[in-house]
Order: C-alpha cells, then structure tokens, then sequence
C-alpha cells in the first residue's frame, strides 16, 4: 500500500504532477493501483491457457480443400493428404508449444467447415472422420435469410452504402420494397448460377448502386431514393439465365 501511495501522490524518484481529490476518491484510484499490480503478464497468459485449454473452440474452415477426390493421391492431392495428417494430432489431443507455455489440445471443440462442391466429407483420411463424428448439412441461404442480413446487423451493406455516399454529401434513400428486391434478385442468382451466399449481396449492390456511386460527386447536396422499379431496371441484366456467367465472384 505505501508504494501505491507513493507512485499515487507522486513523492517517489522522477514524480510527476501532483493531484487533489477527496479521500473516499482516492481510495478507488489507489484500489486500482493494487489491482493492476497483481495483473502480471504471467498471471494473465496463465488464465488465457486454463481458459483455451478447457472452453477453446476452434474452427477449420474450407476443409475441403484438403480432401483427395476418391481415386487421385498424386500431386496436390498428396500434400492435402499430408495437411490432414498433420491436423489428426492437434485434433486428437496433444501438447502445442507457444510463447506463452504449453496449450493442451485434448478438450478443445473442433468445428470443420467446406463447401465441398468438387469433394464429399467421406473423401477425407478416414481417421479424420473418425474425428469429426457430428456431421451437419447447411441449407442455403433463402429470401427471407438474405433480406435478415441486409437489415438486422448494425452495421449492414445498405447502412454501409448510405454512409459512404453521405461522404460525398449525396443522402441515398432505399425503401422498404428495394431492399427486399435486392433480396430476392440475390437469392434468384445464387440460385441460377453458383451459390456464394450473403456474398451475393455486396455483388447485387454493387451493380445496383454503381451509377450512383460513380457520379456521387456531381450529386452533391442531393437526395437519390431508390423503389423496387428501379432496382428491377438496374438489375434486370441479372436476371437473365444467359448473361449471368459475367457475374460470378
């Protein structure tokens, strides 16, 4: 407690500018101090390793580009063989050596992700699968999925798109009918084409909003409102089967 005073006071070698406060104040500061004295760097990376070690969760996405397709084991296919090796161990439960000690690996979550468009799960190591027991098939994203992004998070696409525009002093305005357009034009294409998802969304916009987007600093001072008529005429190129391959990701 005396150093705490010391260092709050400012009395110690090198003290800096002395401050006035009320006892029942200065109390919570010196508190503070005595906290942050037992905060060591020890202390905190021996948490954070108890804290991994029994409630980690790890997550390997696009697994699937480590699957062999049944019959080829050369080449690529030989290294992606030697990456599943390589995660059956950490998988399994071992001991990984990092800067802050020693993390063991036996009761982590693993949660393997992929696509598996040109490969199925069952094309992994066997002993993979072993490990990976629970398996679970996503179903693609619907309408009403995608209508739930571009609204719910706070930060979503058409939030994002009104502020980058209102950087150019232009206010964009997209009513409640254009968004669900925008919706439903995303999900039309993911399901013609090749279904990528939320990601989808950002390509419609894209298209959507590029004119504008393009011509922003001549609008300046200007309101731009957006209805479903519009969206259907920007967009309307998206719709047709034979002029869909150009916008792909």
């Amino acid at each position: 407690m005396g150093d705490a005073l010391t260092r709050f006071f400012s009395l110690g070698p090198g003290g800096g500018r002395k401050r006035k406060m009320k006892i029942k104040d200065a109390r919570v500061v010196i508190e503070e101090l005595e906290a942050e004295k037992l905060l060591t760097d020890g202390n905190v990376a021996k948490e954070a390793i108890e804290a991994v070690e029994e409630h980690g969760i790890v997550v390997i996405d696009e697994i699937d580009k480590v699957a062999s397709p049944a019959g080829s084991r050369h080449g690529a296919d030989a290294s992606a063989e030697g990456v599943q090796r390589d995660l059956l161990p950490l998988i399994e439960g071992t001991t990984v050596t990092t800067k802050h000690g020693n993390v063991r690996t036996d009761h982590i979550l693993f949660v393997a992700a992929g696509a598996f468009h040109s490969c199925r799960p069952s094309d992994l190591m066997a002993e993979l699968q072993g490990r990976l027991p629970i398996r679970v098939e996503l179903s693609g994203l619907s309408e009403s999925d995608l209508y739930r992004i571009l609204t719910e998070p706070e930060a979503n696409l058409i939030v994002q798109a009104v502020e980058m525009l209102a950087t150019e002093g232009v206010t964009l305005d997209l009513n409640e009918g254009a968004v669900r357009e925008v919706a439903a034009v995303a999900a039309a294409v993911n399901g013609s084409v090749e279904n990528i998802g939320a990601r989808r969304l950002h390509t419609v916009l894209e298209r959507l909003l590029e004119e504008v987007s393009f011509t922003a600093p001549d609008l300046k001072g200007q309101s731009v409102s957006i209805g479903v008529a519009d969206v259907r005429e920007r967009l309307g190129d998206m719709m047709k089967k034979q002029d869909l391959s150009k916008f792909i990701l």
